[in-house]
């Protein structure tokens, strides 16, 4: 059984995966229509595992004997100034969505909910591969620079990445 705190830890994680979804979409709407057409696939495929991570905390939740809440989700930043900033924006956002699964994890470990714990650690290497991975495409994009040729490339590139499930 879960304690009521941890729940309603969880339960605020179960949103912040919830609003990450959000923000990949709305990024990839940008990229769309803007003539990114791979960078833009790239990230709907993030948006669908910011949501696959919400629906596993979500279950979780339930199988522990708690209450998973549908959280209110706020419409996310809309209008980027190009793809840098997009990334730099993710990369600021997995730093602190980590800071949070950290905090949650100290949490479970000062309340003694080990199995919690347990659960929560395939979201902490989860996001040292989020963080990286953010690392790795902004350092291809300060190389990339204003070359128009190599931001081309760098969209084809993007379309056929593999995601953490293994779809491209």
């Amino acid at each position: 059984m879960i304690s009521k705190k941890i729940e309603k830890a969880l339960n605020r994680q179960i949103k912040l995966e919830g609003e990450s979804s959000h923000y990949y979409l709305a990024m990839a709407s940008w990229c769309e229509v803007n003539g990114f057409n791979g960078i833009s696939k790239f990230l709907y495929k993030h948006s669908d595992e910011e949501r696959m991570h919400m629906l596993k905390l979500f279950m979780y939740v339930n199988e522990r004997g708690g209450h998973a809440i549908t959280p209110e989700l706020k419409s996310p930043q809309s209008n980027f100034k190009g793809v840098p900033e997009i990334f730099q924006h993710i990369l600021e956002h997995e730093v602190m969505v980590s800071k949070e699964i950290n905090e949650l994890v100290e949490q479970c470990l000062s309340e003694k909910d080990y199995t919690t714990h347990n659960f929560l650690q395939w979201y902490v290497t989860e996001q040292m591969e989020e963080e990286r991975l953010a690392r790795n495409i902004l350092d291809k994009l300060n190389l990339i620079g204003n070359d128009k040729s190599g931001m081309y490339m760098f969209d084809r590139d993007l379309e056929s990445m593999k995601t953490e499930d293994g779809a491209e």
